[in-house]
């Protein structure tokens, strides 16, 4: 366990690194960077949205990084900087989603969506039911859970990137997995 600490200690250290070169260097710096923690910055996107969102979302991620960068002082890791920007890309696109009313015009919009749905890869059916499952669990347990079990962001990092105390990170991450598991289990015994 502590060498799993410490390689993550020694990744975010090296991530901050990265970051404060590319903010006092040039384009090759920016870069780098971008490309060491490109993979995180979608991965944790598609879990708080869909994978078609999140490159768009990611673009949006790092477009407000680079805006930021000069202003990045390397008081928290850049991980923990780079997800609170990626969480409030993500707040901001629901905002002006819901600000907008949408106008489907399909008639049978339900057969339109249901065609572009990709067909044939495989575990697909596999990753419809986790994301059946995970659409039950709360945004604010959800988005504790992914950065701590999916993306590996220790408790206390977690709690940095959604603003709140790192107790109520635990309890919601807590509640999220006795969630799933009772949804995994109504599922299989149905099944």
């Amino acid at each position: 366990m502590n060498h799993v600490r410490s390689r993550r200690d020694a990744d975010d250290r090296h991530l901050t690194s990265l970051a404060l070169a590319a903010r006092d260097g040039g384009p090759a710096e920016v870069e780098v960077f971008a490309r060491a923690v490109y993979g995180d910055v979608r991965r944790f996107l598609a879990y708080l949205t869909d994978i078609q969102s999140a490159d768009d979302l990611t673009q949006e991620t790092f477009v407000r990084v680079l805006r930021s960068l000069p202003g990045f002082a390397g008081k928290s890791s850049a991980r923990v900087w780079l997800l609170s920007i990626a969480r409030r890309v993500v707040v901001d696109r629901f905002r002006a989603a819901r600000a907008r009313p949408v106008v489907a015009d399909v008639a049978d919009w339900q057969a339109a969506v249901e065609r572009c749905q990709p067909r044939g890869v495989p575990g697909s059916q596999d990753g419809v039911d986790l994301a059946g499952l995970l659409v039950e669990v709360p945004p604010e347990r959800l988005r504790a859970f992914v950065l701590t079990q999916v993306m590996g962001l220790p408790y206390t990092e977690a709690a940095e990137v959604l603003g709140c105390p790192v107790g109520t990170v635990r309890s919601r991450v807590a509640r999220a997995r006795h969630q799933l598991s009772a949804s995994w289990l109504a599922a299989e015994r149905a099944a």
